[in-house]
């Protein structure tokens, strides 16, 4: 596999990554409320935003996880657990010099 591919690869990895780890552990506003603090809610904020978006946590969350899925894809197109063959639920293309000799 060409470097370049791994980068592709990777980066496609880290932005699903990313979306997957985006929601876990958010507070929001309706959650510091709930608990009785001062949420700091200004007018016309949704409720759902989160209290303090970290985006270098979800940086780093999304590098480790992308690097675990790539590591399995990659350890996959090495050793051919699960190849193309394996995921061809069609049976194959029709033999038609079986149909002609009827």
């Amino acid at each position: 596999m060409r470097w370049t591919s791994i980068v592709a690869i990777f980066t496609l990895f880290w932005v699903l990554s990313a979306f997957l780890v985006l929601p876990f552990k958010v507070r929001t506003h309706s959650d510091v409320e709930r608990d009785g603090g001062d949420s700091g809610m200004v007018p016309g904020q949704a409720h759902s935003a989160p209290m303090a978006f970290r985006p270098g946590l979800i940086a780093k969350r999304a590098t480790v996880l992308a690097l675990v899925l790539f590591g399995l894809f990659y350890l996959n197109y090495i050793n051919e657990w699960v190849s193309v063959a394996d995921l061809d639920f069609s049976g194959g293309p029709p033999d038609f010099n079986a149909v002609k000799s009827n």
